[in-house]
């Protein structure tokens, strides 16, 4: 026997082994996850969705409460989005939930409402990719797809001592066609699940538990003592930092005990999400250090000139608290300060009358009659504004969209923030205010 076939033959001996110990331990060790009691493909896919960039612990409460809101792949296509968004504030990545539903639909729409079977109809649903997609197949459907994600690369990066780039494309290609081939006949379901279940409890991104790991006999890395070093991947750009002034606007008169929150645009970041308004701030003084405080002359000013070109009338007073909100390009540091209502000057018509809207309830805008009044007093105001003199609230670099899309405005106590879905940042400060 050659070099070569000796090198082949054990290959295939590990590969056996792997497939082996690894379902008998998961088997015995697996967790008691609720999206595991069944094997319904709506719940698997919402599962796998909510656990994208998600830890399972946080997942577990936002998976029951969202089936139990939406059993059915029809009542999720059917539900207003301000309710889907609602039930998934706070886990973040909100494309997430707008792609979910909208693939709901399609579901509902081209297949009488059941998760397809189909391999080429599943990937063709919104939102769902590579991972997904075996995931879905393979434990809703049991079919021998591979389910590759960052805990798969990591496993087997290491049982088979692969210093492949797992950032690059073709080797997640290679580590699928490798999973695929790992895969027991009729064992599909349960051996990816094995797989992501070993590299979340056992296989570790740092300081991996080699000693109770089913398959640590035949694990190439280990036995070569570099298992902490792999899987080998580029790192990601870091996010940039972001400066923003934040206006906690505290109502008086009709408006007493409430705050002002604005709505984004129907697209783009945290799209028709709400939140307290915001712009970016001016530089800081020069050896701030990221998150220091601006220079307050500076920063009331920026934030009071900002305010009443989005015709919000309002004066700053003091800073409040500072906080952070994390994107994947972007981190916001925003500096919030407490602002006081003042009274109201004539605006532009469709901004008077959002800003005059009655107390928010259930999301519903002011009487109509309110509205048209508003109008009429306005009118002359608004005719004389050109288009590019429209009071902005979001500042997105696209001067016409921000425009055509500037988000509305609503006043809210503590009870009417059950109707509103808030970025989780914008979440913990309200009820931080709300607390007091």
């Amino acid at each position: 026997m050659t070099t070569d076939e000796k090198h082949v033959e054990t290959r295939q001996e590990a590969k056996l082994f792997f497939s082996r110990f690894l379902l008998e331990w998961y088997h015995i060790q697996k967790r008691d996850l609720p999206w595991r009691r069944h094997r319904n493909p709506y719940y698997i896919w919402i599962s796998e969705i909510m656990l994208q960039q998600t830890r399972v612990d946080t997942v577990i409460p936002y998976f029951n409460r969202f089936i139990e809101r939406f059993p059915t792949v029809e009542a999720l296509a059917d539900a207003p989005e301000e309710e889907v968004l609602k039930c998934w504030e706070g886990l973040g990545y909100y494309s997430r939930a707008r792609n979910l539903q909208h693939a709901a639909k399609q579901v509902k729409e081209n297949y009488g409402g059941q998760v397809p079977d189909d391999r080429d109809a599943v990937f063709g649903l919104k939102g769902v990719g590579p991972y997904t997609a075996g995931a879905i197949l393979s434990i809703a459907f049991n079919r021998p797809e591979p389910a590759v994600d960052g805990n798969v690369m990591r496993v087997l990066s290491r049982y088979f001592l692969i210093e492949d780039d797992i950032a690059k494309g073709p080797t997640r290609v290679k580590m699928e066609k490798l999973a695929a081939e790992l895969i027991p006949e009729g064992e599909a379901g349960s051996f990816n699940q094995a797989l992501m279940e070993l590299g979340a409890l056992i296989c570790t991104p740092k300081s991996p538990r080699c000693l109770p790991c089913p398959v640590m006999e035949h694990c190439a890395a280990r036995l070569a003592g570099c298992e902490a070093s792999l899987p080998v991947k580029t790192k990601a750009k870091p996010p940039r930092p972001e400066e923003r002034l934040a206006a906690l606007v505290e109502g008086r008169g009709e408006h007493a005990g409430r705050v002002l929150i604005r709505q984004r645009p129907a697209s783009g970041l945290l799209a028709r999400m709400w939140e307290l308004p915001h712009w970016p701030a001016p530089p800081a003084e020069p050896g701030g250090g990221g998150g220091a405080l601006l220079p307050e002359a500076a920063a009331l000013d920026r934030l009071r000139r900002s305010m009443s070109q989005a015709g919000i009338h309002a004066r700053p007073e003091e800073h409040w608290m500072a906080a952070e909100h994390t994107f994947s390009h972007i981190v916001w540091t925003l500096q919030v300060y407490r602002c006081r209502e003042e009274a109201v000057l004539p605006l532009a018509a469709e901004s008077r009358a959002v800003y005059l809207a009655a107390p928010a309830g259930r999301g519903d805008s002011a009487p109509a009659a309110d509205a048209d009044a508003a109008q009429a007093a306005a009118q002359p105001q608004a005719a004389a504004l050109q288009a590019d003199e429209q009071p902005a609230l979001f500042d997105s670099g696209d001067a016409a969209a921000d425009a055509a899309d500037s988000g509305a405005l609503r006043w809210i106590n503590r009870e009417d923030m059950a109707n509103y879905a808030f970025p989780n940042v914008f979440l913990k400060l309200l009820n931080s205010y709300f607390e007091q």
